[in-house]
């Protein structure tokens, strides 16, 4: 069932791609403005996934994401692969708030556009927050998965998760 989903998410991801590529060929790298725009929404997300306008904040960010040619992001489906198969307790929103996190992070540290395992870490620690923030509205939302997460984070060992993930999975990432 994981591959069937991920071979879905691969050929949505191609199909939106393609559309997109022409556009992204014509689109001028992103402003100041964008880059802190998109920023200001990702933190949003964070720290209230749930709002009335999140839905349309994340569709924004999204087509915004691809069609800058500035600002990429590198998904490892690995790090929260137990989601995938999930429909319930908001799992597609926590996996789309991984990429804006991870985004959130190159924008603000342009330094470290290229430090995978220090993207991965932030895209999973802005997903933590979301997962908690969730948690407190609707405390029957819990994933097993967010919470083995979350203990690793606590005990300050979500960067060790990180790099282990990334030795055995996510190898295209370490190209």
């Amino acid at each position: 069932m994981k591959k069937l989903i991920l071979i879905v998410i691969v050929v949505l991801g191609f199909a939106l791609a393609g559309p997109f590529s022409f556009a992204q060929e014509k689109r001028k790298p992103s402003t100041p403005e964008e880059r802190s725009q998109a920023v200001r929404i990702t933190r949003a997300l964070e720290s209230d996934p749930l709002s009335k306008d999140a839905k349309d904040q994340r569709e924004r960010l999204l087509y915004w994401l691809i069609q800058v040619p500035d600002i990429s992001v590198t998904i490892c489906t690995d790090f929260l692969s137990p989601l995938l198969d999930k429909k319930k307790n908001y799992s597609t929103e926590l996996q789309m708030q991984e990429m804006f996190s991870s985004a959130a992070f190159i924008i603000e540290n342009p330094d470290k556009a290229q430090d995978q395992p220090a993207i991965h870490l932030a895209g999973l620690e802005g997903t933590l927050k979301a997962y908690e923030a969730i948690l407190r509205l609707k405390p029957k939302a819990k994933l097993e998965h967010l919470d083995f997460l979350l203990e690793k984070r606590n005990k300050g060992e979500l960067d060790d998760y990180v790099a282990e993930v990334m030795k055995t999975g996510c190898k295209s990432n370490q190209d």
